[in-house]
């Protein structure tokens, strides 16, 4: 276990929840085909979280880092989605340096809580309340994506948007079990306030992961 626990730590294996070739859902690769790679593990304990069962990393298995690229390659898949969980818990320079030999491209989804390692193509970085980013999260996202879950996650949203970088896309996603409520409230900020996009979870709609 100790020596497991070496390897993680130093990035040769990570924890995996699942892993699966679908179609991006969300955001600005929003339609792309991506192979996922979910890792276990997570201390930000979103309430509305949809993949709870991740935040245990110890209740999944630990692959190496050549096992989860050579099942990334065997896809086919032009793009990888490393998410959780929260994935930059981990040191994932090993995980991108190995992708990126395979000429692919290196996609990451965090909450910005933990300092972000690797080399990436881009950075999706949706900030949660119940941990505070770093600020380095703001320096090197390509993508701002916040949940609404209420009315006041507007002006919330808007003290981020302060923060990242001019060429940071800027996104606002409805919270699934309130979609129906809270998608014409959005419709209406993104006509007011045009620097922001629109993302929906189009996945659930597809009914794919």
């Amino acid at each position: 276990m100790e020596e497991i626990q070496k390897k993680i730590d130093s990035g040769l294996a990570l924890p995996i929840m699942e892993h699966f070739y679908t179609i991006q859902g969300e955001g600005r690769n929003n339609g792309e085909a991506a192979y996922f790679i979910r890792l276990a593990g997570c201390d930000v304990g979103c309430v509305w979280c949809d993949v709870k069962e991740s935040w245990d990393a110890d209740q999944h298995p630990v692959l190496s880092v050549e096992e989860i690229v050579e099942d990334a390659v065997a896809t086919n898949s032009p793009n990888i989605v490393i998410t959780g969980g929260e994935p930059a818990m981990y040191d994932l320079s090993v995980l991108t340096e190995k992708l990126k030999q395979e000429n692919l491209k290196v996609w990451m989804e965090t909450s910005g809580a933990h300092p972000i390692t690797g080399s990436w193509d881009w950075i999706c970085f949706s900030p949660k309340k119940f941990k505070k980013p770093l600020d380095e999260a703001y320096d090197k996202a390509h993508e701002l994506k916040v949940v609404i879950a209420n009315r006041n996650d507007f002006k919330w949203a808007e003290s981020h948007a302060k923060k990242v970088g001019s060429d940071c896309e800027l996104y606002l996603q409805p919270e699934w079990s309130r979609e129906e409520k809270l998608l014409p409230k959005i419709i209406d900020y993104v006509k007011e306030n045009p620097k922001w996009k629109i993302s929906l979870q189009t996945h659930k709609y597809m009914n794919i992961p």
